[in-house]
């Protein structure tokens, strides 16, 4: 009973905690101190109103994180990691006819018996004891494309990458069967402890403007209410008076809507990137994406697809791409399928699935082979083989590691497909070829045949005498949108870097391939040989790190932040996830056993297309524009009417307008117009279909180039002091020609129109290209007139309706502020 009921309330305990720690937003004690005030001089209407803002505010945050996580949580839950629990009895049995029962990773214990099959996810860390055959792909953990061996001899003191006796979680089974023992779990994993070792980022973006506008903020509210409150008494006004025009101005300057306008930005554009494919864990993410100017990419699974694919073909002079119509290219990519699995079975290699996948593309069915016999590759023999009919003959395919087969070839087939001897200058030609192709950085197998008369009696025994075909090449591959998106970084002025844990030949050469310089590739052994200052300098002119583990990558991210740099990170694996927690924006890429990488990430990519980093990347510049411009329509505004107050003060010995007027304004200039600015869409950012993509990386890379990095404190403070200046202007020139034309109520109405016209003017310079500013914009104009025109409503403001006069002069300053603030902007931008 007492367990249902804390699952029940879980939800709403997690909630209460999101809503706590929205409730330290830097400007909470300036709108609390506002809101106090009201409530003590006799506004508590206002007060309502900023204590709403600030639950407001803080629920919708509140609320966007958690829906974020749960989104995460269906995300990882989709991919629970199961082990194969077998009984102790296994040990003296043989290991295929174990009795497994299947049972989640987190129920798993040191000490459990684990049987690992091809195709699982290896649930936890565990120590080999038995071994068939067995592959893996470790590729999350290491970064090495290329799959390991493993057997259960000891192997103390070896780097992680070379303990053949260990398997880790996160790791792929891709060929054989083994038990194991567990000696990891939970966070003591080798992943897990990877991902803990990170450096939390510093605080940065619209947080810190946001603390230091409010460090500002609370000093400059005091200051003018006290300008107002002396200004007032010096011109014998009675003390009560003074004070209550003080708390006026000082209950004005107040920005209510500001920490709000900053939440709905960001979760609207939080909202536009999940139709994209990007989970946004936390809406204040966002904004660091706007600051970013370097990326930092795993390679293996996130630049390139994270699997063998078969990418040249070769004989001892030529060179041909698998799509190539040579004959003699078809030939050799016939024969190297011919010695993989039958296709139409399990192939669970990933080097034969990649010859089968080259071949199935551009070869048509092999109608004149008949397997009869075949042998699967395991890495003590070094080969594959397979016996098989064609017309009139058998022939014995072979495909293999060049030390293992080369060695076997006594001749060579010529252009004509005939054989003859191989002389020592063509096995010197065979060892170029298969160096030049692995400093490309591909993976080289040597395919061989020999013609039989009769069947053998077994095939290993065959393998010799064999004739030299040609050799393949495979790599994993760049993914088709890695280079487009590359490309568009750079011409954005968006720093690149490939940090991998594969060779330092490969990492080049998939850069080299994505126009990534590679004049310098550092090691890990590099970076660890010297002090700090010197990695620093290394790390700075280097543009791929090959052969670094988990707390290198750490490092090199940290490097890149202490020189000023804004960094991105974005893997898959779980060797990623410490780099990914540092980085100042961590993204984690959809793929199988990236879960690490997604619980340590900020952004989640749900479909593993790096493309969508473009997309974010121009949501967060976007984002950054927005918030300038509605933050400064909050402050600016409320800055030009403290400066109104003042001087209206100054000149008349009492503030031009009173406390419900200037809550008034408040309601009209401030909370919906603002949000509307922060609320506007980025043109074109609609969806991409697999249709439009390449014409959407351009459009997407020219929308990114359209928006310059982010600099909220430059552009925030010039906006806020345009506005502010405009402000003041429209609103004193109105109030100054109605003193002299009318009342001093009519001049307080005359003023308090044209403070809001001239406000909700800047509004529409702000965000004049979105609908929703002018449909906010009409409607606070509209309630305007409604309030000034409609009687009781007038008198409760303090204000009395305006005949045609009054009207032309309000609108008339407002227009004419307006367009001097319209016109300073078209100088600043030019």
């Amino acid at each position: 009973m007492l367990d249902r009921l804390a699952h029940t309330l879980a939800p709403t305990a997690h909630f209460a905690a999101q809503l706590r720690q929205e409730l330290t937003d830097p400007l909470t004690p300036v709108l609390a101190v506002g809101a106090a005030a009201s409530a003590i001089l006799g506004s508590p209407t206002d007060a309502i109103l900023v204590g709403s803002v600030m639950t407001v505010n803080a629920t919708a945050s509140a609320l966007q994180r958690q829906r974020a996580e749960t989104a995460l949580g269906r995300l990882l839950r989709a991919e629970v990691i199961t082990g194969r629990r077998v009984d102790r009895a296994a040990l003296a049995g043989v290991i295929e006819e174990a009795d497994e029962e299947r049972v989640p990773a987190d129920r798993l214990r040191v000490g459990d018996l684990i049987m690992l099959r091809a195709g699982d996810v290896v649930p936890v860390d565990a120590r080999l004891l038995q071994v068939e055959d067995l592959e893996m792909d470790e590729s999350a953990l290491t970064g090495e494309s290329v799959t390991v061996d493993k057997h259960p001899a000891p192997a103390p003191g070896a780097d992680l990458g070379e303990r053949h006796c260990m398997v880790f979680e996160g790791s792929i089974v891709v060929n054989g069967c083994a038990l194991a023992v567990v000696v990891a779990v939970g966070g003591e994993t080798e992943i897990q402890r990877a991902a803990a070792s990170a450096v939390p980022p510093s605080l940065g973006g619209v947080q810190a403007q946001l603390r230091h506008l409010t460090e500002r903020a609370l000093p400059l509210t005091v200051a003018g209410g006290s300008a107002v409150t002396a200004l007032s008494w010096l011109r014998s006004r009675r003390l009560r008076d003074a004070i209550t025009g003080g708390v006026a101005v000082a209950t004005a300057a107040v920005p209510e809507g500001l920490p709000l306008v900053a939440t709905v930005a960001q979760l609207a554009a939080a909202r536009r990137l999940s139709r994209r494919g990007v989970l946004v864990r936390s809406s204040r993410t966002v904004e660091a994406l706007g600051r970013v100017d370097t990326i930092c990419f795993d390679k293996t699974g996130t630049l390139t697809r994270g699997r063998l694919e078969l990418t040249a073909l070769a004989d001892l002079t030529r060179q041909w791409s698998p799509q190539d119509d040579d004959p003699h290219a078809r030939h050799l990519l016939r024969e190297a399928a011919r010695a993989c699995p039958d296709p139409d079975g399990p192939v669970v290699h990933a080097t034969d699935r990649a010859v089968l996948d080259a071949a199935h593309s551009t070869l048509p069915d092999d109608e004149r082979w008949s397997t009869v016999e075949e042998i699967p590759f395991e890495s003590d023999r070094g080969y594959a083989a397979a016996l098989g009919r064609v017309p009139r003959r058998l022939r014995l395919v072979v495909k293999g590691a060049p030390e293992v087969v080369l060695a076997r070839c006594t001749r060579r087939q010529r252009a004509d497909e005939s054989g003859i001897p191989m002389s020592d200058n063509d096995r010197a030609r065979a060892e170029r070829v298969v160096h030049d192709l692995a400093d490309q950085g591909l993976r080289v197998l040597v395919v061989a045949r020999r013609e039989l008369r009769r069947p053998p009696e077994d095939i290993e025994d065959a393998v010799e005498q064999l004739t030299l075909v040609g050799f393949i090449g495979l790599a994993d591959t760049p993914r088709p949108q890695a280079a487009p998106l590359v490309n568009a970084l750079r011409h954005n002025n968006i720093d690149v870097r490939i940090i991998t844990g594969d060779h330092p030949v490969t990492a080049a050469a998939v850069a080299r391939q994505l126009g990534i310089d590679t004049e310098t590739v550092t090691t890990g052994s590099d970076l660890d040989g010297l002090d700090e200052t010197a990695q620093a300098e290394l790390i700075a002119r280097s543009r791929v790190f090959a052969r670094v583990g988990p707390r290198q990558k750490v490092r090199i991210v940290t490097a890149l932040q202490r020189a000023g740099r804004v960094v991105a990170m974005a893997g898959d694996g779980g060797n990623d996830a410490a780099a990914i927690r540092t980085a100042d924006i961590g993204i984690g890429i959809a793929a199988r056993g990236s879960t690490a990488a997604r619980n340590a990430a900020d952004l989640v990519l749900t479909d593993p297309d790096p493309i969508a980093l473009l997309a974010a990347l121009t949501e967060g510049r976007g984002m950054w524009q927005r918030i300038t411009d509605a933050v400064g329509v909050l402050v600016g505004g409320n800055a030009g009417e403290v400066a109104f107050t003042v001087l209206g003060t100054a000149l008349s010995g009492r503030a031009p307008l009173g406390t419900r007027q200037f809550l008034l304004v408040n309601m009209l200039t401030d909370m919906f117009p603002a949000m509307a600015v922060a609320l506007s869409p980025d043109d074109g950012s609609g969806a991409t279909g697999p249709d439009d993509h390449d014409r959407r990386v351009a459009e997407l890379a020219t929308e990114l180039a359209a928006r310059p990095p982010a600099d909220l404190g430059a552009d925030l403070f010039r906006a806020i002091a345009v506005r502010a200046t405009v402000t003041t202007i429209g609103a004193t020139t109105a109030w100054t020609i109605g003193r002299y034309t009318g009342t001093g109520r009519r001049a307080a109405t005359i003023g308090l129109v044209a403070l809001i016209g001239t406000q909700l003017g800047q509004t529409l310079l702000a965000g004049y290209r979105s609908p929703l500013v002018w449909v906010t914009t009409a409607a606070s104009g509209a309630v305007l007139a409604a309030v000034v025109m409609t009687p009781g409503v007038c008198t409760y403001f303090g204000c009395r309706p305006l005949g045609p006069v009054g009207w032309t002069i309000a609108g008339t300053s407002s227009a004419l502020a307006t367009g001097v603030g319209a016109l300073y902007n078209i100088r600043g931008d030019g």
